[in-house]
């Protein structure tokens, strides 16, 4: 073993195990990061989404694309009140107070999280934005969706919890 080697390999130890691991595969169970801060000033946890499919839409405050893509986002989050389905979302850039301010100017209610990068470790290695990933109820990874998409579409992962 190198030297270099040797010196990277405690290191490795230190670092949690869903970074280590890195994120899930499809149909895998994913290691959702523990706790996760709010946009809103508070905090997400796996737990409120045990037995629910989750959507998670990664995106950024200067994304013209992600603008687009979140209206749609807002109507899905706005539809599945109702259902087994949450939504939920990370914004790339900016601090807590501006992201607040983008989301009022908008009307958009969806939970952001202001990115850390544990989300993304734990379900998809692609940085690109917009970036639409889908959870099934049983916490598996089902896909991971780039770039923008149509409003029916989005709608249409309602699906993913029949009521």
């Amino acid at each position: 073993m190198s030297l270099r080697r040797r010196q990277l390999l405690p290191a490795l130890a230190l670092l949690p195990a869903a970074l280590q691991a890195g994120p899930a595969r499809r149909g895998e169970p994913v290691a959702w990061p523990a706790s996760l801060p709010l946009a809103d000033g508070t905090a997400w946890t796996p737990e409120q989404v045990q037995g629910r499919a989750v959507v998670v839409v990664f995106w950024s405050l200067s994304c013209a694309y992600c603008e687009r893509h979140n209206v749609h986002v807002e109507k899905l989050h706005q539809a599945s009140r109702t259902s087994r389905l949450r939504v939920l979302s990370t914004v790339q850039g900016g601090d807590a107070a501006a992201v607040r301010r983008h989301m009022a100017a908008r009307g958009w209610t969806f939970p952001v999280v202001l990115d850390n990068g544990a989300l993304a470790a734990a379900l998809t290695a692609r940085r690109s934005v917009p970036m639409t990933v889908t959870v099934d109820p049983q916490g598996r990874l089902r896909e991971a969706i780039p770039g923008e998409m149509f409003e029916a579409d989005v709608l249409d992962l309602l699906k993913l919890a029949p009521a």
